[in-house]
């Protein structure tokens, strides 16, 4: 289901780590707020227990050690995020902030912070009476629990937050999501593409930047309110291009302004993609691929030296093409009046093994890879892989030439591009 574009930065707006944590930090100051106006409520019994007298005692030191830990836990965030920006690349650090367990655990580290920070004005203040100070206790008791809860979590998590593996299993996982969604929906849920007509009228963003979201259900009701059962609107870019103010957007019908509010109906069509200054991996499954070839890269570089890195990557981008290979006829489309151009087999794999190609022509375990996955790609799904994999095996070949191999070890090379050419459908070598 594709999500309007309201819903995509509602989604958007709550990965950010602030809402998290602002959230825990209200609900902390509210359970302080609302405990004078629960304990007129309760039974005079209440206020004779002996455990509320040690309620001072215990915020006190919940309140100094949750700054502590909240401020330590955030410099540890930090270093997180630059050991995922050195040793895989800046564009996963994203999947870092988003991580719902780090979150978690500052949220409440921070609400812990607040509530008991509250909590000591209001005792020392006189706020709450003897039956509010008991209240307060079983209430510390539950924010004790929780933040031993989220300790234990923090410290399992540590163990590998910010690593390598991790920041490769997490663009990973992004990559396989997103591709997973195209394949359900190969054109966005509408319909394939074809060339638009000359009379249609062009639609153009009003800044530059990459197309991150296009809101299909907008432009969907847009068309609806001519009819038909043609396509009235032709996308011009995918999610993932980089688009400037004379870079169509889309094409419309003339029938869709045809009214008197044409200016409105550009409008309606112009903000329904989303541009912003970086790409995003929801609606973009080459972003994903991208991003992992640049980790393989880095990895590559004389300065890391790290080619089982590469070899790794290698496996999780073909785990990520081999769904393609499961996508069975292309599925009723749920816009119809909106005509999508497909992805090109050649753009994805090209995203996903050029630069490996490049960076690794002088390693031969990675060319040999190389070539083992392309041969694997071709063998999973002929029709979908076959010419795009052969033109990367060409590729990857001059590359291997280029470099400084053994000619025996560029002799397998060759080998396998020629057992690749080999076992494609017969169509005759390029």
């Amino acid at each position: 289901m594709i999500a309007t574009r309201f819903m995509f930065e509602l989604r958007k707006g709550l990965r950010k780590l602030w809402v998290r944590t602002s959230f825990f930090g209200v609900a902390g100051i509210a359970v302080v707020a609302i405990t004078p106006l629960v304990s007129p409520f309760l039974p005079d019994w209440l206020a004779d227990i002996e455990a509320a007298d040690a309620i001072e005692s215990i915020l006190s030191i919940l309140a100094s050690s949750m700054l502590a830990v909240t401020t330590f836990s955030v410099s540890i965030m930090l270093t997180a995020y630059g050991a995922a920006s050195g040793s895989g690349t800046p564009r996963a650090v994203t999947l870092l902030k988003e991580d719902t367990t780090s979150q978690m655990v500052l949220a409440t580290f921070l609400g812990s912070f607040l509530f008991s920070l509250f909590a000591l004005i209001g005792i020392r203040s006189g706020v709450f009476d003897a039956a509010g100070r008991v209240v307060l206790f079983f209430a510390t008791m539950w924010v004790v629990l929780a933040v031993v809860l989220a300790l234990v979590r923090w410290i399992t998590h540590l163990t590998d937050f910010g690593r390598l593996i991790d920041t490769v299993d997490r663009v990973e996982v992004a990559a396989m999501q997103s591709m997973k969604s195209r394949i359900a929906q190969p054109f966005l849920g509408g319909v394939p593409a074809g060339p638009a007509e000359q009379d249609w009228i062009a639609v153009y963003p009003e800044g530059s930047g990459y197309l991150c979201h296009v809101d299909m259900p907008a432009l969907q009701t847009l068309a609806e309110t001519v009819g038909g059962d043609q396509p009235l609107i032709r996308l011009d870019v995918l999610p993932g291009s980089f688009v400037y103010r004379k870079r169509v957007l889309a094409w419309l019908s003339p029938r869709v302004l045809a009214g008197p509010d044409r200016e409105a109906c550009l409008e309606t069509a112009q903000h329904a993609f989303t541009i912003a200054k970086a790409r995003t991996f929801d609606q973009d499954p080459r972003f994903g691929l991208s991003v992992l070839s640049e980790i393989a890269e880095r990895a590559l570089s004389p300065a890391v030296n790290d080619p089982g890195t590469a070899l790794d990557v290698l496996g999780r981008q073909f785990r990520v093409l081999e769904q393609w290979s499961a996508r069975d006829v292309d599925p009723e489309p749920e816009f119809a009046l909106i005509a999508v151009p497909g992805l090109a087999m050649q753009d994805l794999l090209e995203d996903a093994f050029a630069g490996i190609a490049r960076d690794g022509a002088g390693v031969i375990s990675v060319q040999l890879r190389l070539q083992k996955m392309l041969a694997a790609l071709v063998d999973s799904a002929p029709e979908a892989f076959a010419e795009a994999a052969l033109h990367l095996s060409d590729r990857a070949l001059a590359e291997a030439r280029g470099g400084s191999l053994y000619p025996e070890d560029l002799r397998r090379i060759e080998q396998l591009n020629a057992d690749l050419y080999a076992s494609r459908p017969a169509r005759g070598r390029r």
